[in-house]
């Protein structure tokens, strides 16, 4: 008797992916088949072992893409670091396709909704390999994912008139631990001026803007073009500790920026992050409900609607449950974009009723 079950391969084991394996693990529906490593070191090891599962799932880790592609899945769970190796993961993602794999990935972030984002032969790439490899692709997580994609757009159903949608994280990245993105990225622990990554023009615009024109998408809104970018950086005032680096006074310790959408020059939607080092850190800029941080969406209009999405793991730390939920969100999805029609899978396909018509 043949299983029912549809075969994943699970693709890195860092940060998220490790919570990915042991969803998949967990899953009625999914049975592991595969798992692929970037680090020689890991080669050989368990699954369950690199998981930190305690125990053996009798899948070992290997380097050789091109074995795991051999095994013909049904779908690769994709959680590698692509921050800092977007045209690189791109290619990946567009190899498997071509193979006829579906693919459910936490990134590049850009293909959260790449319409309007992603360059022409990018894009079109990602299509033809879809088309040729009869396969899906769905790229999601928590943010950019299901806390403003999903959240807002479910929201909206309730109102009768919509002004503005603006959705938010607002969180302490002290127990974040992401060096790169922290040091490289967002250019926490280094000089104001430091010309990081994140705060080029237009980087934003690629990161969230997705975001941001797919909540517009699902509202049925035309935008102004280019989005606006909003960025203000501000200094740590004491020297301050974090999992991922050292913060001395003086240096940027917090940061708030929005990428926001407009209709005829008036703000339609907003995304809005708030991102501190440390709880404390600029008192008068928007708070969480309870200490860690939440996702918070804010609906202007009629009724006038606001809600505030906390979470946390069972050990307390919200930034541990930020990789669970994004390495969820991934497993939990791949039933529905394996039985999706082939091509590219953003949240507006999973989902039916929103606010479309009243904004």
């Amino acid at each position: 008797m043949t299983s029912s079950k549809l075969r994943v391969v699970g693709w890195s084991t860092g940060t998220v992916g490790r919570h990915a394996i042991a969803g998949i693990e967990a899953h009625h529906d999914l049975e592991l088949v595969g798992l692929w490593v970037s680090n020689p070191e890991k080669e050989g090891k368990d699954a369950g072992e690199l998981a930190g599962l305690g125990r053996k799932l009798g899948v070992t880790a290997t380097t050789d893409r091109d074995a795991l592609l051999a095994l013909k899945p049904d779908a690769i769970v994709h959680t590698a670091m692509t921050d800092d190796r977007m045209f690189e993961a791109i290619e990946d993602l567009t190899a498997f396709l071509a193979a006829g794999v579906n693919v459910i990935s936490s990134g590049p972030v850009i293909l959260q909704y790449p319409y309007g984002v992603l360059w022409e032969e990018a894009l079109t790439g990602l299509e033809e390999a879809t088309a040729s490899g009869g396969s899906s692709l769905h790229v999601n997580g928590i943010d950019p994912g299901f806390a403003n994609d999903v959240l807002p757009l479910v929201l909206t159903s309730l109102s009768q008139r919509i002004d503005e949608v603006r959705v938010s994280e607002i969180a302490d990245y002290s127990t974040y631990y992401q060096p790169v993105v922290m040091g490289d990225l967002f250019g926490f622990g280094k000089p104001l001026d430091f010309d990081a990554m994140l705060w080029q023009p237009g980087i934003l615009s690629m990161a969230w803007g997705p975001v941001v024109r797919q909540i517009a998408a699902g509202l049925g809104l035309t935008l102004d073009e280019p989005l606006e970018e909003i960025i203000d950086r501000r200094p740590a005032e004491v020297d301050t500790k974090t999992v991922s680096l050292d913060v001395p006074a003086g240096t940027m310790g917090a940061v708030r920026f929005q990428v926001v959408g407009k209709v005829d020059g008036v703000p339609r939607v907003v995304l809005d992050h708030v991102t501190r080092t440390a709880e404390d850190q600029v008192p008068e800029w928007p708070t969480p409900p309870a200490g860690g941080g939440c996702y918070r969406v804010e609906i202007t209009g009629e009724p006038m609607m606001k809600l505030d999405f906390t979470h946390h793991g069972e050990n307390g730390d919200h930034n541990d449950s930020g990789m669970i939920t994004t390495a969820m969100r991934l497993v939990n999805a791949v039933p529905a974009v394996v039985a999706a029609d082939p091509g590219i899978v953003t949240a507006l396909d999973l989902m039916h009723v929103t606010g479309r018509g009243v904004a």
